[in-house]
């Protein structure tokens, strides 16, 4: 657990470094602005004059004191000079120490010099990574983030792994697009979850008369191989596919998945699970594919309707699991060997892909409570 956290820490703290990119150059700055980086270090001119989205974190770059000014409260100051930082850090900024280490005397300081800010950026003058694990020793009980400087995705990996622990974070500082879509798919990756998918013999299929189901349509775009965990009990879920499979009369709907009854739980992340009625735009879902890869997707709106209902429930070891859904042809689980069935045409004896858990749930949160759920 110790081990997961850093590397989500190390993820939470990958900056690119644009103080040397003018924003005239639109394809790096559109691509940064698109991507899964969010955290940019630039100029006070550039947060003046750039046009960034809402999700971005900034650190700005101060060599002069008047710059403080400008820059807006709770940010990050970042500099060589130590003398701004503790006027930045009176003013109740968090700071950052830029250091460049090209001999011993500097390295044997290094850590009494980062430990006094909220963040410290190193950089060295060769391409050796040993100063960098004397560093994160030193450093390894301090609450400063250490951030290495790199100049490409392959650098990057290597300062996450020194020692394997490796830094706190990096500061990518290219120009080169190659590298930043890299860096971004990276951190795509590193955003997935890993579910436990298991095998559901299916032991009953019921048609269950009308009733409210819930379709959700999320901001990105699924795969025939993805879909959502669906379930009638906070013991687990059914692997219920998107919209991306063959429908003769009309178009597919990638972006969706028809959930199912309203009562359902939906599986998020963190291991939660939220009742279908309490989705809006704007919370978080998991998607999931058929290897058990989770990623975490928004919904953009939620559309109920009255339709016909069809229960489906199964076994997975001494655990009962079961869905309602849409009753109709067009509605796709995915089976155990992972190829979408029609729901319609399932039956006792079918195998379906599931998800266990410990039951006991309360708004969505796991809780040690019995609770019995038919």
């Amino acid at each position: 657990m110790e081990n997961f956290k850093k590397k989500e820490n190390q993820r939470n703290n990958i900056w690119f470094d644009g103080r040397e990119i003018s924003l005239e150059r639109q394809d790096i700055w559109s691509l940064i602005n698109n991507s899964n980086i969010n955290r940019v270090v630039i100029t006070p001119i550039q947060r003046r004059d750039g046009h960034f989205p809402l999700k971005t974190k900034f650190m700005t770059f101060v060599e002069d004191e008047e710059d403080l000014e400008d820059i807006a409260e709770g940010e990050i100051v970042i500099s060589f000079n130590q003398q701004i930082l503790d006027l930045a850090k009176e003013q109740g900024y968090k700071t950052c120490l830029s250091l460049f280490i090209s001999d011993r005397e500097a390295l044997e300081n290094v850590w009494e010099e980062a430990e006094k800010f909220d963040y410290a950026v190193v950089d060295f003058d060769l391409p050796t990574n040993i100063p960098l694990e004397l560093i994160i020793a030193k450093l390894q009980k301090d609450k400063t983030v250490l951030l290495k400087r790199e100049t490409t995705f392959e650098g990057l990996q290597v300062a996450l792994g020194v020692m394997e622990q490796g830094s706190d974070g990096v500061l990518l500082a290219t120009n080169q697009l190659s590298e930043i879509i890299k860096t971004n798919q990276f951190l795509a990756v590193q955003g997935i979850e890993h579910i436990d998918l298991q095998p559901l013999v299916v032991t009953e299929v019921k048609h269950i008369g009308m009733g409210a189901r819930a379709c959700i349509d999320t901001t990105g775009l699924m795969t025939q191989d993805e879909g959502m965990l669906v379930g009638s009990t906070s013991e687990g879920g059914i692997f219920v596919c998107s919209e991306t499979h063959y429908l003769p009369y009309m178009n597919l709907r990638p972006f969706r998945v028809n959930a199912g009854a309203v009562h359902s739980y939906i599986w998020m992340p963190e291991d939660k699970a939220e009742y279908l009625t309490d989705l809006k735009a704007g919370s978080k879902v998991l998607c999931i594919n058929t290897q058990g890869e989770a990623r975490e997707l928004s919904v953009g709106r939620v559309k109920i309707e009255v339709r016909p209902l069809l229960l489906i429930s199964g076994e997975v070891g001494n655990k009962e699991i079961s869905v309602i859904v849409q009753d109709d042809w067009h509605i796709r689980i995915m089976g155990a060997e992972g190829k979408p069935l029609n729901a319609t045409e399932i039956k006792p004896g079918t195998k379906l892909l599931a998800y266990t858990c410990d039951a006991g749930r309360h708004v969505g949160i796991k809780i040690k409570e019995t609770i019995i759920e038919k």
